[in-house]
């Protein structure tokens, strides 16, 4: 599928004196889900929102401008002018001042990704110079990039056959993790349920594959519109086509579950070893080292002469 018409973002990239010309587009894709109006039910009427001014009523998006409250009730006001005369440095540029080594940075600094293209032919070279040094290097170029009036932290990636320019967090944009899990209580895990859990994992580990995933609610959503739409505007109650698995009352907790499961695995063991124990041939008892000595070095008992047979008297 080609790109869309209109890029987000039109500059270049650099890398020292080598400058680099792209073009951004999104990679999320922005096909329209189904979206809800609110309305009226009495009328049926489409309920539309106006900016309006205690006292006055109505105004005119012309009239309106940012302000920022300072104190109660006090603010500043500011034009559209004011902010694009702003100067911010590499406003079309994205000057790559640190390579950082892809592990280093942590996924949680990720935010949005776009497809960088090359922007026009003489950007091919230094596309493919840029691309595969990245590569090579195994290393993320870091710089800031301007988009739709902000400033970001921008990551240069090599991507399947190309480049990737992925927005980075802020570090005071994230909560320290450290105030959300120092609630959870200390404690050793038992080793033998994380080995138990550690092989139920490795039975379903499997590389990632996004196309497995369905995103159930938006599918329900659709199926519950087609229906209402079939019904001529019913009430639609009852349960949609493919539900959710409902585990009921089989579900219980890991630990619950993982000592079940390693209660069952001792318990097989312990079977098969008595099994192999009842199936093996009996064997014969060894006899003491000296009895056995006794026994062979003892003469063999001769047997009884036979007597003749009588002759009979004539």
């Amino acid at each position: 599928m080609p790109p869309p018409a209109r890029p987000v973002w039109t500059g270049q990239i650099r890398l020292a004196l080598v400058a680099l010309p792209v073009k951004l587009y999104s990679a999320l894709d922005s096909r329209e889900k189904i979206s809800f109006n609110q309305i009226h039910e009495p009328s049926k009427q489409r309920i539309k929102y106006e900016k309006v001014v205690p006292g006055i009523g109505a105004v005119d998006k012309d009239e309106i401008v940012k302000g920022y409250e300072f104190s109660k009730g006090r603010y500043v006001l500011f034009s559209d002018e004011e902010f694009d005369a702003l100067k911010v440095n590499s406003k079309k540029t994205l000057d790559m001042v640190q390579f950082a080594p892809s592990e280093t940075i942590d996924p949680i600094y990720f935010d949005k990704p776009y497809y960088a293209l090359p922007d026009g032919k003489l950007a091919d070279e230094p596309y493919r110079v840029v691309r595969d040094a990245l590569r090579r290097s195994k290393t993320v170029g870091l710089g800031q990039i301007t988009m739709r009036g902000r400033s970001y932290i921008a990551a240069v990636k090599p991507y399947e056959d190309g480049l990737i320019v992925e927005t980075v967090h802020y570090a005071e944009e994230l909560r320290a993790a450290k105030s959300f899990f120092d609630e959870i209580p200390d404690g050793k895990s038992d080793p033998d349920l994380v080995d138990l859990a550690e092989e139920l994992i490795n039975r379903k580990k499997a590389k990632f594959d996004p196309t497995k995933f369905e995103d159930e609610y938006a599918a329900a959503v659709e199926r519950l519109v087609k229906k209402k739409i079939e019904r001529h505007g019913e009430l639609v109650l009852e349960d949609q086509e493919e539900p959710s698995p409902d585990y009921g009352d089989n579900v219980v907790s890991l630990v619950d579950a993982l000592k079940k499961s390693l209660a069952k695995k001792a318990a097989g063991k312990a079977a098969a070893a008595n099994d192999d124990e009842d199936e093996a041939p009996a064997k014969p008892a060894k006899r003491p080292r000296a009895a056995a000595e006794k026994v062979k070095a003892a003469p063999r008992a001769k047997a009884p002469a036979k007597t003749a047979p009588k002759r009979a008297k004539k």
